[in-house]
């Protein structure tokens, strides 16, 4: 069995079957309201097209599966290995990362083609192959890029002199909540994934560690509260900034969140006014980290994340609720610890103990990246609801932004 993933907890071919179809449908769902020319541009180097993120997901399963395993198997074109890899050093070279926009040809329905191409011959393999364990990660890969399509269409669509919307934006049905704390002993602690279902592999081995007492808060930090931290010259003041994060304040010129427009936001909804009770988004480690400050309080590590997070519910504002946006918080307790905002942590993206990767090229999934990277927990409103795990290590660099990245607050309790 791989090392990357746990064995899933499918136990014949056709659950498993059901579940890559509608992850397909999903993924090409999450296109339909975008034109031609939206699903082509780039709008920026860490950004993909639409396009490209249809193809990817596409190239993954042809990649590790169809070619190693089917005998008979015809790849749609043979081409597409250069063009469709992302990072993968073992597989061979790839079209540059920056480039991805300038790749007109083919176009969206020949990429369509290659879809459909690939499910299709997917379908025997499903029921009759012994790699269920890489099948279930070629589809969690598949959700990670759905909810990427988001951020990246985000991005773009925001850059456009109209403003224009990815589609309506439902009122969320929430109208916010006080903020409490919540404490947590602490003590010698396992975290990590265990058990049968499917994990990354950076999500393990389950290990022990100390963790002192500490609070953290009921909710996410909102709109409001984070404007009176503008108010109070929160972009002003170095001294609430870790060095990299001024750095970036100065040469950047950030004042205010990503997406924010004097008394407006924009969503993939389009431009609509802020408001104060929904959680602030789009903010990098370093505003996260100067915020904290300014509050008196701290990030949480992410050890103290998933203890509190240990005994909570899988569900929250998701992918399917489809407010695609941060919405505020509701009733007592822990809340918002699933879905809304991923919530960046003060820890970095290393190894747990005990890490190894897997060998060959499906060990580039996920060590290969770890320096220089935070990690965020929690999922967000574009995170299908079954991909996301209270063990998820979602990780990014501190500068970056256009992913849903929120703050929740920390505190020591000695």
């Amino acid at each position: 069995m791989s090392k990357l993933i746990t064995r899933s907890v499918q136990t014949h071919a056709l659950p498993l079957l059901d579940r890559f179809l509608a992850v397909r449908r999903q993924t090409e769902a999450l296109a339909e309201p975008l034109s031609l020319e939206d699903q082509t541009v780039q709008s920026m180097p860490d950004a993909s097209p639409t396009k490209w993120h249809l193809a990817h997901t596409t190239w993954f399963f042809e990649t590790f599966l169809l070619k190693p395993q089917l005998s008979d198997y015809r790849p749609f074109d043979p081409s597409y290995e250069y063009l469709f890899n992302s990072y993968y050093e073992a597989v061979g070279p790839r079209h540059p990362r920056p480039q991805r926009g300038i790749i007109t040809r083919p176009g969206v329905d020949e990429v369509l083609a290659y879809r459909r191409h690939v499910t299709e011959a997917m379908v025997p393999l499903i029921a009759q192959s012994n790699a269920t364990d890489l099948i279930e990660l070629g589809l969690h890969h598949e959700q990670q890029h759905q909810e990427l399509i988001l951020m990246d269409i985000k991005h773009a669509l925001s850059l456009n002199p109209l403003l224009s919307a990815y589609a309506p934006e439902p009122m969320p049905a929430t109208t916010g909540a006080p903020i409490s704390w919540l404490d947590f002993e602490g003590g010698l602690v396992e975290m990590g994934h265990a058990g049968e279902s499917f994990a990354f592999d950076n999500e393990g081995p389950r290990h022990r560690i100390w963790v002192d007492p500490f609070a953290l808060a009921s909710r996410l930090v909102t709109c409001g509260e984070y404007e009176a931290f503008i108010a109070d010259g929160g972009y002003r003041r170095p001294g609430f900034w870790l060095s990299a994060g001024w750095d970036c304040v100065q040469q950047r010129d950030w004042d205010a969140p990503l997406y924010w427009h004097e008394d407006g936001i924009f969503t993939l909804g389009g431009l609509r006014p802020r408001r104060a009770e929904e959680p602030v988004c789009h903010v990098s480690f370093y505003e996260a980290a100067a915020y904290a400050k300014w509050a008196g309080k701290r990030l949480p590590r992410e050890a103290e994340w998933e203890i509190a997070a240990a005994d909570v519910a899988l569900d929250g504002n998701l992918l399917e609720d489809g407010l695609r946006h941060p919405a505020p918080a509701d009733g007592e307790g822990l809340a918002q610890m699933i879905g809304d905002v991923w919530e960046w942590t003060a820890s970095p993206y290393v190894a747990y103990p005990g890490f190894r990767e897997p060998a060959g090229a499906i060990g580039e999934y996920n060590g290969k990246f770890m320096a220089n990277q935070m990690v965020l927990r929690g999922g967000c409103a574009a995170t299908p609801r079954d991909h996301i795990r209270t063990t998820y290590r979602n990780f990014f660099p501190p500068d970056a932004r256009w992913m849903f990245g929120g703050i929740r607050l920390a505190e020591d309790l000695r």
